[in-house]
């Protein structure tokens, strides 16, 4: 089945946990454009069967309002992941607008979350398909990214994660997705290849890009380094984990002012150039062409949608 909202607004995704139905109705009010409720890390091994139960009624009584409401579950390789999918789709996959694979190591492990997904749609009479999101975490998974971009027409997103990517490739790394030592020492941004690359499938397959959390939430400094190196590389927007991070990603990730008003102008005076028969025009001193009409498209359509959200 294929999912038709690859194309909807996430600069912000936030976590809750699964277990913490209190915390999940304060984000379903807040700003972030996506909640995430929790079943993997954010939830001990001994309660997940009450975390689901707890993500259950929160998706059957909570408001989430134009947000959207995710299921992060637990990886495959472990003995929880078709549990959670089974209780919490069954139960209300109907309140479900995508489900986040963790750890996603190959195309079929998106194929197989897929097909599970489709059983359960078919039997509980959901008629519209959940779709998914993939997190690339795993040195497997950045060798296997084709693949898995490419894996089902149901996914979404491919989000990085840096904290189990840094462990599975060895990399030493002080705190998930922050910046220390290590990056003082190595002469470049330490995430970059994997970071391009993850952007670069899911432009190829028309997915969105999702960059992960910057866990010290008190450091206004780094999250904004991290959050505008993610922009600048092509990044939809960024995962959080504190509801005081949203303001400074949303922000990030929404066209400034300016940009709008230049995205305009270029608009304009293309149309204008076109009209008159020129196909190269000049902007403010600069060559106008039809690559810049195609980025100003671009800033348009992510403003038309920020707009939106804001109505």
């Amino acid at each position: 089945m294929l999912s038709n909202n690859r194309g909807r607004l996430m600069r912000s995704m936030l976590f809750t946990p699964g277990d913490r139905p209190d915390m999940a109705s304060k984000a379903a009010a807040g700003q972030a454009d996506a909640v995430c409720l929790d079943l993997e890390d954010a939830v001990a091994p001994g309660d997940k069967e009450a975390a689901r139960a707890a993500v259950i009624q929160t998706l059957r009584g909570t408001d989430f309002g134009a947000r959207t409401r995710l299921v992060r579950i637990n990886a495959l390789d472990t003995p929880f992941a078709y549990r959670d999918l089974v209780d919490v789709v069954e139960n209300a996959g109907d309140q479900i607008d995508l489900i986040m694979l963790p750890k996603a190591s190959s195309g079929e492990d998106v194929r197989f979350v897929a097909t599970l997904l489709s059983q359960i749609e078919a039997r509980q009479g959901i008629n519209r398909a959940i779709g998914l999101e993939a997190q690339i975490e795993s040195a497997a998974g950045l060798v296997n990214l084709r693949e898995i971009g490419a894996a089902s027409p149901r996914l979404e997103a491919l989000i990085f994660g840096p904290g189990d990517f840094a462990a599975s490739m060895q990399m030493p790394s002080a705190g998930i997705g922050e910046f220390d030592a290590y990056d003082d020492l190595y002469p470049g941004h330490r995430w970059h290849t994997v970071m391009q690359m993850l952007a670069a499938t899911a432009r190829t397959n028309g997915l969105r890009a999702v960059d992960g959390p910057y866990a010290a939430f008190r450091d206004d400094e780094g999250l904004t380094r991290s959050a505008r190196i993610a922009h600048a590389l092509g990044f939809d927007g960024k995962q959080c984990i504190h509801p005081g991070q949203l303001a400074t990603i949303n922000g990030i990730f929404s066209p400034r002012e300016d940009e709008v008003a230049r995205a305009e102008r270029i608009v304009a005076a293309y149309q204008e150039a076109q009209d008159a028969g020129r196909g190269a025009i000049s902007l403010d001193g600069k060559m106008i062409d039809a690559a810049n009409l195609r980025m100003a498209q671009v800033i348009l359509a992510r403003h038309e949608q920020v707009q939106a959200r804001r109505g």
